[in-house]
């Protein structure tokens, strides 16, 4: 279960474009701190979804660029169940096993009532009270040694769903949380809520933050499951801490999706991101403890998928527009889409040679890769992606083509078929209608034929035929 950031927040329009100097951090690991006062490398969760799927799917096309740009990193450990014995177990584990390993680690506590003010990441605890319980419980697995705890995202920066009491009380909450685990665990790093750069200005979140009592924790995060650019996500920070004035704090930062920055105003599974710095405390900038992968990349924000739903076509495009240093896949195109609406399993005597074909005429707006991913006797499920090769951005698109046999759709994924003859027309799934200029958009389907299954023909995007 994570988090997804609401509709209403504000959003910048432009791309941000990184700083030269930040950059040139963003090959770096886990190494020694060279600014902050965080020390050390983070600890990489071996039960991650991500970790499971590559498990359970070692020869799929995907699996080695996202095991390479993604399951090999640190992430961290979301904890949201309201069950307060489960939670002092589940962190006392997770913390002992990076304790361990001489590592840190990063848990999210995430049980604040009315998280997310109801929306596609609601639950957490009932009231105050027992929010308080499951914040003792919380810290009474901690241990001694160095953690990282990122506090309650959303909280502070959405409140749209509270009243003027509603807001103190929550403050009152979060200052108690502070307390409680800092007490629990003096070695413990506890961040509290700023939201990102095009939310709340500067000012406002500073004021929130005092009133949550910042000044007895670390300092905040900033860009949880977002896709802000580090360096905005920099300065919107030290300008939060002006206004704090508090020169003892420092900010952490979720790189996890912003190696591409933005999309424009989406903030729920927009296409064409990539992950960003991998994990680290060697950060270069004096206010900055770390760069943390918070959102765990590959899992939904609520519109691919449920919040926080591992979806591997979210994974492997966010793995393949990263920035990251092993080398891109020979066929980058070749993305091949799982969905939990697929209603047979194309694993049934699969195919030793899947077929992989490009569409025909020649257009200069737009490519199609037609790629059968699986197929077995009279059944088959295929992957299609669009690339947007024209001089601006597509918001909303139909995709049109024909089957030169007798191929028939019988469900897709990430986005509508409907199928009239041989003749297909498909619609983009909504979150994934936006394909900016060099971005790409993909679908999956499964289909039956009979006879010979040649690869699909004649592609148009919004009637401009593609190559």
């Amino acid at each position: 279960m994570l988090r997804s950031l609401r509709k209403w927040q504000t959003a910048v329009a432009a791309l941000a474009a990184v700083t030269a100097g930040t950059a040139g951090l963003w090959l770096a690991g886990g190494g020694s701190a060279s600014a902050g006062t965080i020390s050390g490398t983070f600890y990489r969760d071996p039960d991650s979804q991500v970790v499971r799927w590559l498990a359970a799917n070692p020869g799929d096309s995907r699996a080695a660029l996202i095991r390479d740009r993604i399951g090999v990193q640190p992430q961290s450990r979301w904890f949201t169940n309201p069950n307060t014995a489960a939670t002092t177990s589940g962190v006392q584990s997770y913390v002992g096993a990076a304790n361990a390993a001489g590592q840190i680690p990063v848990v999210v506590a995430y049980a604040i009532p009315n998280r997310d003010c109801g929306g596609a990441s609601a639950g957490g605890t009932t009231n105050l009270t027992e929010y308080a319980a499951w914040v003792r419980a919380f810290a009474a697995g901690l241990g001694n040694r160095t953690a990282v705890v990122v506090l309650e995202p959303d909280s502070l920066a959405l409140q749209t769903c509270l009243d003027s009491a509603g807001v103190a009380a929550r403050a009152n909450a979060l200052a108690n949380a502070v307390t409680t685990i800092k007490q629990a665990n003096p070695q413990a790093k506890v961040y509290l809520d700023a939201g990102h750069s095009a939310w709340n200005s500067a000012g406002e979140q500073a004021n929130r933050l005092v009133a949550a009592g910042v000044r007895n924790a670390d300092g905040f995060y900033s860009n949880v499951s977002n896709f802000r650019t580090t360096s905005d996500e920099i300065a919107y920070g030290r300008n939060v801490l002006n206004a704090i004035g508090a020169g003892n704090l420092h900010q952490i930062i979720d790189t996890s999706r912003n190696g591409r920055g933005p999309n424009g105003s989406q903030w729920c599974d927009p296409s064409g991101r990539g992950v960003g710095v991998a994990p680290t405390t060697n950060t270069g900038e004096a206010t900055v403890d770390a760069f943390v992968w918070v959102k765990l990349p590959g899992e939904a924000d609520g519109c691919a998928a449920a919040a926080g739903q591992f979806v591997p076509d979210l994974a492997y495009q966010l793995a393949l527009n990263g920035v990251v240093s092993s080398p891109p896949p020979s066929s980058p195109s070749a993305s091949q889409s799982q969905s939990p609406s697929a209603s047979a399993s194309p694993s049934k005597s699969p195919s030793s040679s899947p077929s992989s074909s490009p569409s025909a005429p020649t257009g200069t707006g737009c490519s199609v890769a037609y790629r059968v991913d699986s197929q077995w006797n009279n059944g088959f499920t295929a992957t299609v992606t669009i690339t947007n090769r024209g001089p601006a951005a597509v918001n909303g698109w139909t995709l049109t083509f024909t089957f030169p046999g007798d191929q028939r759709i019988s469900n897709a994924w990430n986005a509508t078929a409907t199928q009239s003859g041989t003749s297909v027309s498909v619609r983009d799934g909504g979150w994934n209608g936006s394909i900016p200029v060099g971005g790409t958009a993909s679908f999956g389907f499964q289909a039956g034929y009979s006879g010979t299954n040649a690869a699909a023909t004649g592609f148009k995007l919004n009637g401009t035929t593609c190559s």
